[in-house]
């Protein structure tokens, strides 16, 4: 009885010890794992409602920041479609993540246009804006490349800009870096471990 007794216990304690060592397992993410970066650390932007709005306005939720334009014609549509398809690979876990839009085309990308771009790809996307000055000082803070391309014809203009979502937690700090056409499955699994 007394050898059973230890058996048990030798058990027990192995089977403590493989259920230490998996929770301990660090997560597998398919971005680009940048936590503790020293910038990204937040902004001051009025959203498409005409509400303030700063990072910590969403805490508590996984915020996806993504820097494009109303007039891109490929990246920008491309990548809230594929946010908006990895949200619903969430399910009912969808309504503890928000994503954020914010223009680098302050001059053609008004409120009332940003309020019926980005929501277009989800109600629950937000369209960020600032004039001038604020877009610099938050690409600056987040590095955040963006120049102007004038075309053929006066006041037709493209931009070029870093692609990409920045990935904070929901204590609002800034964990990933989601490269452009990476898929929607790839996204969703990241968010899933990030929401736990």
């Amino acid at each position: 009885m007394k050898r059973l007794v230890c058996l048990l216990a030798a058990v027990l304690v192995l089977a403590v010890t493989g259920c230490d060592r998996q929770a301990a397992r660090p997560l597998q993410f398919q971005g680009v794992d940048v936590t503790g970066l020293q910038y990204a650390r937040g902004f001051t932007l009025t959203d498409h409602n005409g509400k303030v709005r700063t990072l910590n306005d969403f805490k508590g939720k996984i915020v996806l920041v993504f820097f494009g334009y109303t007039q891109c014609p490929d990246v920008c549509p491309t990548t809230m479609t594929e946010v908006a398809s990895a949200l619903q690979q969430l399910g009912p876990r969808a309504k503890e993540v928000q994503v954020l839009f914010v223009t680098i085309d302050p001059e053609r990308d008004t409120q009332e246009l940003l309020r019926q771009y980005v929501p277009a790809f989800d109600p629950s996307f937000l369209g960020l804006r600032g004039d001038a000055a604020q877009t610099a000082a938050v690409a600056k803070e987040f590095r955040v490349f963006y120049q102007k391309v004038e075309g053929s014809k006066p006041g037709v203009y493209s931009m070029n800009h870093t692609s990409g979502l920045f990935v904070f937690d929901k204590d609002g700090k800034v964990r990933l870096f989601e490269t452009t056409g990476q898929g929607p499955a790839a996204l969703a699994s990241d968010l899933k471990q990030l929401l736990g």
